[in-house]
């Protein structure tokens, strides 16, 4: 199984992309302290959230914002422009909440279906909810 659940504040704004064939990509970092509250023990984990998700990670989420992360790690290598190899992790993100209560109703099966994929307000709205996207294309950056 390849679940990962992060919570933690957002590092900087969510940067939205567009593949080549119009998929959106948001990609943000999130810090998440490992142990106590020392600034010294902190972790930026970046995240990528595709589709609907990722627009509404670009439209609803800003820098020190506290989230909910939940997705799977992706490891992936791609060539540089100077031809070296380079590896990448990442969290896939499958469910982004701005608070811990959302998001606890959602895995606990409330509006729970296997094509939801986020929670996040928008203008106008209470949530906004994506299907599970399964991705073989290069993110944009």
């Amino acid at each position: 199984m390849n679940t990962i659940m992060i919570t933690g504040n957002m590092a900087q704004n969510p940067e939205v992309r567009y593949t080549k064939t119009g998929k959106a990509v948001a990609s943000f970092s999130v810090a998440v302290h490992r142990q106590g509250n020392q600034s010294d023990n902190v972790d930026f984990i970046p995240v990528v959230a595709w589709e609907k998700l990722g627009e509404s990670c670009g439209n609803s989420l800003s820098k020190g914002q506290r989230v909910f992360v939940q997705g799977r790690l992706q490891i992936r290598s791609y060539d540089s422009s100077d031809g070296q190899k380079k590896w990448v992790s990442e969290v896939v993100a499958e469910l982004v909440a701005p608070n811990l209560e959302q998001a606890s109703g959602r895995l606990n099966g409330e509006n729970h279906s296997k094509s939801a994929a986020a929670i996040l307000p928008e203008a106008g709205t209470s949530r906004a909810v994506g299907p599970k996207p399964e991705h073989n294309e290069e993110i944009p950056f």
